[in-house]
């Protein structure tokens, strides 16, 4: 995922270039701090108090000059019309945030808004097409029998969540002139391990994410993700090619 994002950003913009960075519902950080790091300037938007303070304590043990680049702001992802002017921003990461917004449109429209001409909004959604791939491999039939065609379903700690399909996707990101300029799958084929679980060694982890990074890139692989990251483009003169044809895609 975070290659796919700089490879993204190396792709639009000049290197060297210090971006501005919006990212929505940035949760502990991991992302921004990876960008911040890198020389960009990071606005952080976050509501969950907790979370703001867990960043808080992130940035504490960072330089000076990271910290100085960095603006933490404790509101609201559907509110970003009331913190930003348009166009304040280079690169807008939407990570993780849709799968609990009830009505995303509004809240992709308001961040498009505050994006730049030629700027790049990273999304990283629930697939509701694979919907059924993690009961099912898990053995759970009655509820990937329930998966098929729905949208709801609960997360891992049980919370209820809800997913976006590619298609309704691509036409809404079209629709606030941010069209599709490249998609990916992710967790293709690590769905089903558990977040503790470690390779044996520093060379099976180099497979694994090989691995990982060939099926979220290839079709049919990359459809059945958990998750799909998608990037749009502001402005992209005439759309942005056939959907998700952003770069040249493996098939085999």
């Amino acid at each position: 995922m975070a290659r796919q994002l700089e490879e993204q950003i190396a792709a639009r913009f000049p290197v060297g270039q210090r971006l501005r960075v919006l990212d929505v519902g940035l949760g502990h950080g991991t992302q921004a701090l990876r960008l911040a790091r890198a020389g960009h300037r990071i606005t952080g938007l976050e509501s969950h108090a907790p979370l703001v303070k867990a960043v808080r304590t992130a940035l504490a043990a960072e330089p000076e000059g990271i910290r100085e680049r960095f603006q933490l702001i404790e509101g609201d992802s559907r509110e970003t019309g009331v913190h930003f002017l348009p166009g304040s921003f280079d690169v807008v990461l939407c990570h993780g945030v849709l799968m609990y917004t009830e009505h995303p449109d509004a809240l992709l429209a308001g961040l498009a808004r505050v994006l730049a001409p030629g700027g790049l909004l990273s999304l990283l959604v629930r697939n509701a097409d694979a919907l059924a791939m993690r009961p099912g491999l898990a053995g759970d039939w009655n509820t990937a029998l329930a998966s098929f065609g729905a949208t709801a379903y609960r997360n891992p700690s049980g919370r209820a969540a809800r997913a976006d399909r590619l298609d309704a996707l691509t036409t809404t990101l079209t629709g606030i002139g941010a069209p599709l300029h490249v998609w990916y799958g992710v967790r293709v084929l690590t769905d089903q391990m558990a977040d503790t679980a470690q390779p044996a060694d520093v060379r099976q982890l180099e497979l694994m994410l090989a691995a990982e990074d060939r099926a979220g890139r290839t079709d049919p692989y990359r459809s059945v993700g958990a998750l799909l990251h998608l990037c749009g483009v502001r402005g992209a003169p005439g759309g942005a090619g056939p959907a998700g044809s952003g770069e040249p895609s493996p098939t085999g």
